[in-house]
């Protein structure tokens, strides 16, 4: 027990040595720059979770080869896509909370099985989870359907292009070996299962706390039963809280400024290539720069009260982590005892 707890720790801290990820961080930094800047230019940050929703396509195969890089990013694209279409659907239909709980896990656990069968990097359904709750709780219309294509579709072509762009000049375009695709066994379905049940639970325990953003309870779940064991499942929630909340307090400081929209953006830029530069080294301490990102994103698009804000985000994180960690440890027990069977 003892040993455990010490790798439980000792993962909890370590960082894991720089590999390049200062392109990576440019990259992204890029993606998500200029499809801001350019719905600044026409009065549009209204838009602007699209854009940024459209952006993190351009995050996934950091340390792929071109080909493979650039069909996960096409793939992932497309399914963010389709995620906001749903949270726009459930939106426009003015679908109670509990409905759109439902429809959020039914997605995760579908792109959980996608994303472990096309081996895509970062791996899971985070940030689905994430587009698809965050456009079921903006206010929208039927023209929003259209604004999610154009923009977010844009958006995704815009990191497409830079992606093949810097290969291209970096003369990194040769493919790599052909990858093995696994067949859907019991551990990409015990994963989706566990995500599904992590998702219902912690965003119906968020709604009955009086949680307005439910989604962020959503996301904490599924951070919190990542991994393919326990232990790793364990110190990406502690990571989770932890760098929340200290990324909280970031928050609420650049917040209290009242900046204006340009420096609100050029802030996300930085924010989301620091993000970048620690999210495969240290979980916890990119959340600090990922957490005043996603507050920023969601205040651009949709102005709300300061406090209320934080303490939802704080609230949300500490729900949805707690449920993911209760659901991951009774993961594991089950699968132990199934394998005793």
């Amino acid at each position: 027990m003892a040993e455990s707890r010490g790798r439980v720790w000792t993962g909890v801290l370590r960082v894991e040595p720089h590999r390049g990820d200062h392109r990576v961080a440019l990259r992204a930094a890029v993606s998500v720059a200029v499809p801001l800047l350019t719905l600044w230019a026409l009065d549009r940050l209204d838009l602007s979770i699209y854009a940024s929703f459209g952006a993190f396509a351009a995050l996934y195969g950091r340390h792929d080869a071109f080909r493979d890089r650039i069909r996960m990013q096409a793939g992932a694209g497309g399914v963010l896509l389709l995620a906001m279409l749903v949270g726009t659907a459930l939106s426009v239909l003015a679908a109670p909370p509990v409905l759109g709980i439902l429809v959020v896990a039914v997605v995760a656990a579908g792109v959980t099985l996608l994303a472990y069968v096309l081996h895509w990097h970062p791996p899971g359904p985070l940030f689905t989870v994430f587009a698809t709750g965050a456009c079921a709780t903006i206010p929208a219309t039927t023209a929003s359907f259209g604004d999610v294509l154009l923009v977010g579709g844009a958006s995704v072509l815009f990191g497409l292009a830079l992606t093949a762009l810097v290969a291209v000049v970096t003369r990194t375009t040769a493919e790599g070996a052909p990858r093995t695709r696994p067949a859907v066994g019991s551990t990409a379905v015990e994963m989706a299962l566990s995500v599904a049940v992590a998702i219902v639970g912690a965003g119906v325990a968020g709604l009955l706390l009086g949680g307005t953003h439910w989604y962020w309870a959503a996301v904490g779940a599924v951070a919190a039963v990542s991994g393919a064991q326990l232990n790793a499942r364990i110190i990406r929630g502690i990571q989770r809280l932890v760098g929340t909340l200290l990324g909280v307090l970031v928050a609420a400081g650049v917040l209290a400024l009242d900046l204006p929209p340009l420096a609100v953006i050029a802030l996300v830029v930085l924010l989301q290539g620091a993000a970048e530069l620690f999210i495969g080294r240290n979980y916890g301490i990119a959340m600090v720069f990922v957490t005043p990102l996603a507050l920023l994103m969601v205040h651009l698009a949709a102005p709300t009260p300061v406090s209320a804000l934080l303490t939802d985000r704080v609230l949300e994180t500490l729900v949805g982590v707690a449920v993911g960690t209760v659901v991951a440890v009774a993961s594991a027990a089950l699968r132990r005892r199934l394998a005793r069977r």
